[in-house]
Parts: structure tokens; sequence; C-alpha cells
């Protein structure tokens, strides 16, 4: 039961008050007084409009499924569709060209390009981790994982395997050789790297076993340290950096012929501390946890001590890398990604603050002001962002009347804090269907303050079946991916963005990439994201983002967005022309894999979310494949489910059943896990598996679709009995 005391007309958990004013309030220029005072004042001001964004989405969702009741799916007559959303303002009307105007935007954020690392914030260690994912070792990403065949003579083993890390040495000079090419020689014949420093300018002298060589572009060239018997040469190519390790003593640089013991990739640029779809926060407690986590992050203080291998390790923020540039000038970079929050969106109310008549507030307007108000701790420091900015990225919103009322918001927490207007930069991510449709008037809505537009498949997905529910059922999900809509989704939001002057200006970006396990696949697919002009994707691990960074030395994405700079954007009718599925296409067993895939999927996610507290899982899907899963995918199973059983595809009997069965699926697949409860003993009074089954069974009834409400209302359940 929560503790509450006063603060200003609000009722606060007594923990939530505490962790403001004795941790993110301690060394900032704000009192107690003003913060809360200005909270109040925010709830007063914006929770009545918060509530009439949601009484409008409602609202159209209800007309949309009388339409499809009436006339079917959209694409049986597109233009009377398209006619019919502009009538309810579904469609807003297309805004005259502009071009955005955001102003302040750190290196990360408008001039270069790469990965782009997703993270629970609730998770300190992975925080961590994410953080310091700046740079990483390429030749651990490589040996580590399938990017380089595990079978035969290139198995890893339990010791180490000389001809894999052969293989390891060909890959990494195959890289250098594309993105630092010699002149007359491959890197592969190169037999030292080194710095002579004799003349007024240090040069990176390379011999090979033809004689000298040097560098095609001299200018990669762009600084160098020494210690301890050690030489790191730092190589610079799309504004991007690497490092070669020099070292003959190193176990794996004694075995290169040129003494090259790794390759230091600059890799995820930016990282988000996800407070949303990744994290299981339900109560005060867990978002204080949250919080605290950011605030530490704000602050460089942020450390977790752990167990791994025997010993006792603590982590914490990597600091900044230093060299000498080639001219003598001291060189520092960036020892860490630059940090972005994910606030929660719209739709969830939290107990943690309660307004007037005792009522939950707009979670989101709690994330606005708490999280902004960590990040303060960084603009005194200038740690994170060097232009004094903080980038915040709204999820979720429906159309640019949401979007201009989350600028509104963080407009007003500038005020309440006493920060320069437009400090807060927002990140739209488009994943919800009224928003790619009216994707340039969102643009319009945030243009002094937008940093990034990145697309979300996952949830878009999920929005698309909630939204067209009444047209008929759905595809499988396999065959929902491969549709034309998609890919005018994705295209629309690359070339809006270009046509709304995001380029050198502002990220544009892709999805993630869901099989972290799976590296040979992503080297071989994700490059499609920078070729398509996207400044930054999704990736789901550190190993992942020095991979993926090896694509951004392949393609220059400002050059990709130049050759797609007079295409034609996908008209509407394209954006709207996922077909309804023909039930009798589909065999009994085609459905029952189906519906066993999705409904395991729902449940390896649920259990760790409502038993453990756990919102980012890998789960192994029908194929023993282990998929990120968050509330997104979670979103899409679930709805795809409820529409089959809606439009009577399968019967709430079989659905129950294969919930049932697959129960015992996933607990055989956590068997190892010593703290796990499992669901197929009693599945009745194992709420994990009731909430996974409601998610399915209430899916038609849930706002936008969206899992939130459900697995909120059984984590605080489960918690509660303790």
């Amino acid at each position: 039961m929560s503790n509450y005391v006063d603060r200003s007309g609000l009722k606060v958990d007594a923990q939530l008050a505490a962790f403001v004013e004795n941790e993110a309030l301690s060394g900032l220029d704000v009192t107690a007084d003003t913060f809360w005072s200005g909270f109040a004042e925010l709830v007063t001001t914006y929770m009545p409009g918060n509530r009439e964004l949601l009484e409008i989405r409602d609202r159209m969702q209800s007309q949309i499924d009388d339409w499809h009741r009436d006339n079917g799916p959209a694409t049986k007559d597109p233009a009377a569709y398209i006619g019919f959303l502009k009538d309810i303002r579904y469609i807003e009307d297309e805004p005259e060209d502009f071009r955005i105007e955001t102003e302040n935007l750190d290196p990360e954020i408008a001039t270069l390009c790469g990965p782009q690392l997703v993270v629970p914030v609730s998770n300190a260690r992975y925080a961590l981790n994410a953080a310091n994912a700046r740079w990483g070792s390429l030749y651990d990403a490589l040996y580590g994982t399938d990017a380089i065949a595990r079978e035969g003579d290139l198995a890893p083993g339990k010791a180490y395997n000389p001809k894999r890390g052969g293989e390891v040495f060909a890959r990494v000079g195959h890289f250098l050789d594309e993105a630092f090419p010699l002149l007359g020689v491959k890197h592969w014949a190169v037999t030292r790297y080194g710095i002579d420093t004799s003349g007024d300018v240090a040069q990176l002298v390379i011999a090979s076993q033809d004689g000298p060589a040097r560098l095609a572009y001299p200018e990669a060239f762009a600084g160098y340290s020494r210690a301890g018997g050690v030489t790191r040469i730092l190589l610079a190519h799309h504004g991007l950096h690497i490092e070669l390790v020099i070292d003959p003593e190193h176990p794996i640089g004694k075995d290169h012929p040129a003494h090259l013991a790794d390759v230091i990739v600059e890799s995820a640029l930016t990282t988000i501390q996800d407070c949303e779809d990744s994290v299981a926060a339900v109560d005060a407690e867990d978002k204080v946890g949250v919080y605290r986590n950011w605030l530490g992050l704000m602050k460089g203080d942020l450390a977790e001590t752990f167990e791994k291998g025997g010993e006792t390790m603590t982590r914490r923020l990597n600091p900044d890398r230093t060299y000498t540039a080639p001219d003598g000038s001291a060189l520092t970079l960036k020892g860490r990604a630059l940090q972005l929050v994910r606030n929660v969106g719209h739709l969830m109310t939290t107990d943690a603050v309660l307004g007037a008549d005792d009522e939950p507030i707009g979670e989101g307007l709690m994330d606005a002001i708490v999280t902004t108000l960590c990040a303060m701790h960084d603009l005194k420091r200038r740690a994170n962002s060097v232009t004094g900015s903080i980038y915040i990225v709204k999820p979720k919103m429906h159309g640019p009347t949401e979007v201009l009322f989350a600028c509104n918001v963080f407009g007003e927490v500038e005020k309440i804090l006493g920060l320069p207007l437009n400090t807060i930069k927002i990140g739209i991510m488009d994943e919800e269907r009224r928003t790619s449709a009216n994707l340039k008037a969102c643009i319009l809505a945030a243009r002094e303050r937008v940093f990034f537009i990145n697309t979300g498949f996952l949830d878009r997905t999920g929005d698309e079946i909630h939204t067209s529910m009444e047209a008929g059922p759905v595809l499988p999900k396999d065959k929902v991916r491969a549709e034309r809509w998609l890919q005018a989704y994705e295209d629309r939001n690359v070339t809006i963005g270009i046509a709304c002057g995001f380029t050198g200006r502002a990220q544009i970006g892709k999805g993630m990439w869901a099989k972290p396990d799976a590296m040979a696949d992503m080297m071989e697919q994700k490059i499609g994201h920078p070729k398509a002009g996207a400044n930054c994707a999704w990736v789901p691990s550190p190993t992942a983002a020095t991979l993926h960074a090896l694509h951004y030395h392949e393609v220059d994405v400002f050059e990709a967005q130049k050759r797609r700079h007079n295409e034609p954007i996908p008209t509407l009718t394209e954006l709207f022309s996922m077909p309804a599925l023909d039930p009798s296409t589909l065999s009994g067993e085609e459905i029952q894999r189906e519906l066993d895939n999705n409904a395991q999927g729902i449940l390896g996610y649920v259990v760790r979310w409502i038993d453990a507290g756990v919102g980012c899982s890998k789960v192994p899907d029908i194929n023993d494949v282990g998929l990120m899963e968050d509330r997104a995918t979670c979103r899409i199973s679930s709805q795809a489910i409820a529409n089959w059983l809606w439009h009577g595809v399968v019967t709430q009997d079989e659905v129950v059943a294969t919930f049932t069965r697959m129960a015992k699926v996933v607990d055989e697949q956590n068997a190892g896990d010593p703290a796990y409860r499992r669901m197929s003993d009693d599945p009745e009074n194992s709420t994990a598996f009731q909430a996974a089954l409601a998610l399915a069974l209430e899916g038609t009834q849930q706002p936008s679709g969206y899992t939130e409400p459900i697995l909120h209302a059984k984590r605080r359940e489960k918690k509660a009995q303790g």
C-alpha cells in the first residue's frame, strides 16, 4: 500500500518524493517548492487535454470499425476509405513544404551516422553496457558470433581456436581494405603499422611483404597514443573512428603478421535508455528505480557490482579516449554513446502521484518532468550533450495534435525548471498508423524540437492489425512483413524526413534487429537500413552495434539521402493496402502452427514480465530461434490471435487449448532457471498464464491493441502476492 505525502496539493508516493528531494534536486538550482508547485500546475493544466486525446482515439477507432463493417477492407475502395478518414480528421491537411528548425543538436544526431542501441534503463548493468558501447572490439564481435561460421575447423570450442582467429584476421583485413585502402597492397600483407614522430607532423608508417605502403587517403590517419609498449593508431572514415591496437606481446597480437592485437570500432553513437517498452515499471517503487539509473547516467556516477566467472566486478561509465593528433595537439573523443531517454506515451496513468479527486496522473507527464530534472545534471557537466540539449524519445503518439501536446508539455517543463526554450528535443516514434499517415504534419508540429523520426515496424504492425480489426482476418505474421504497405511506410518515413530538411541536421532511424544471436543474417540484411538513407538503426546489444557499425563505413548515408531526395513519396493508397486474409487459403495445420507460434511468444515474454518484472527478454520461438521480445512484439502476437478469434478463424476453445499446451513448452524452455515458476502445473492460478491468455482473449477491447493495461494490472497483482 502506498504511503503518500502532500506536495503542493498532489499526493506523492513517499519513495518518489524522497528520490526527487534527496537525490534528483541535489546540486541543482531548483528548489523543492518550485519543482512540486510546477509539477502540480503541469498536472492541472495538461491532464484534461491528455484525457481528451485518448477519447479522440477511441471515437476514431469506433468510426473506423463501423466503416469496415459496412464496406470491408480498405483495398476494396481505397479512394472512399481515404475520403472517409479525411472526413473524420484521422487524415489531416498536408502542410506546405517546410524545413525543420531544431538547433543545438550534437554531432551524433546531426552529422554522424551509426548504430543506435536500445536498452532497459531499469537494469543498471545493461544501461552501463549500452552507454559504454560507443567503442567495441571487432575481434571479439567476429570471433564470438555466427558472423563467422561455427562449423568444422572454425568451431569456437572452449579454448582459443587459432583457425577461427585466422578467419577473424582475414575478415578484419577485408574491412580495412574497404574502409582504409592502401596503395598497391592489401592489409593482410602488412607486416608493421607504426608512427614516425621525427618531423613536425606525425606520419603513419606501414610496411608490407612487398615494401613500404601508405594509405590511399592519408587524411584518414587521425591520431595515435603510446603506453607500455602498446601503440594505438586512430583512423577516421565517414566521420567514424577505428583504433588499431598494436601489441607484439599480446596473446592475439603475437600471432598477427603486423602484431594487430585488436581493432576497436566506434560503434553505438547513440543509446536510448528506455523507460517504456523494454521495462516493467508498474508502481512508484519501479519508477524510482528507473529514474535513479537515469540520474546516475546523467551525473556520471552510476555503478553496478556483479559476479561474473566467479569474480566480483564493478562496472562504471567509460572515460573519454585521448590521443595525440598528427600535428601534436591533444585529441579527445567521447568514450560513451550519446544518451537519449525514452519516456512512456500518453496512454498510461500512474498512482505514484495522485491529482484532483485522488485520480492517478498521466505517467507521461511524470516522465517528462522527472527525466528532464535528472538530465539537468548533465547540462552542468556537458559530458553527455556538448550542446546542452536533453533528448527525449516520445513513443506511441497518434497524429500531429498529440505531437504538439507533447511539445507543449516539454515547453511547460522548461518553464518550471528554468531551462531555455527548446532545450528538450523530441524524437518522434513513427510507429502508430495515424502518425505515419500524417508524418509531415507531425514533424511540422515539432519543427523546433524534433531530433529524429524513427520507424517502429513492430508497434506499427500491431496498430495496423488493431485499427483494421473489422476489415477481416489478418494475414500470418510472415506474410504481413512482405506486404507493400510496410515498405511504403518505411519509404514514406525516409522520403518525408529528407523533404523536411533532416539531412545533416537530424536523424532518420530504422527499427530493431530482433534476432540477437543471428549476426550473420544481420550483417547480410541490416545494411539495407543505411542504404535506404537511415542515419541510424536499432540493435539489441553492444556486439551487434560493433558489427552493424561496419555498414556505415560501407555506405555513405548522406549520399544515399541525396539519391532519394527527389524520389516520389509513396501514396496513402499504398500505405493502407494491407489485404484481408481468405482463411480458406490456409490449411488447418498452417492455422494451428501460426497460433502455436504466437501463443508461445506471448507466454515466453509474459511469464518473465509478470513473475520477474523483466520487460525485455530473449524468447525462443517455435523453431527455437531466440527473438528479442518486448511489448511491441507482444502487441503483434496478441492482436493477431485476437483478430483470428474475432473473425472465427479460430475458436476460443482452440485458443485456450493452445495456450495450455504451449505453456508446457515454455516451462521446459525455462527448466534451467531455479527461480522460474511453472505455468502449466496450475494455469488457472498462474497470474502469468492468465495475463498471457487475457492479451489474446481480450485483445479487441484493448486501447489501440496495447498490452500495457493488462500487463500492469497483472504485475501489480503478482507483486501484491509477494
